[in-house]
């Protein structure tokens, strides 16, 4: 397939969708795991920042950040405590 009918097929789909509207719960349902994420991803950041300088360190990966992010501090918290007690 050339470059040229990929995109057109692309910019068809985005058009349609402007026009048609996207279905709200999926859309509202993948914004919000989205935002969670990034959520997770930067408590982690933060606390491999400062968690740094007492030897604690959480690998940043999809389990991690999904915990943390769908969790919260308290997930946050567990994995500190998995990492302590478990390793």
């Amino acid at each position: 397939m050339s470059s040229t009918l990929v995109i057109s097929v692309i910019v068809g789909l985005i058009v349609i969708l402007l026009f048609v509207g996207a279905p709200v719960k999926p859309m509202r349902f993948i914004a919000h795991s989205t935002i969670k994420l990034g959520i997770g991803i930067l408590f982690l950041f933060f606390f491999n920042v400062f968690g740094g300088a007492i030897g604690l360190h959480i690998p940043i990966n999809l389990f991690t950040v999904s915990v943390s992010g769908f969790l919260g501090l308290f997930g946050l918290g567990s994995l500190a405590a998995i990492h302590v007690i478990l390793l």
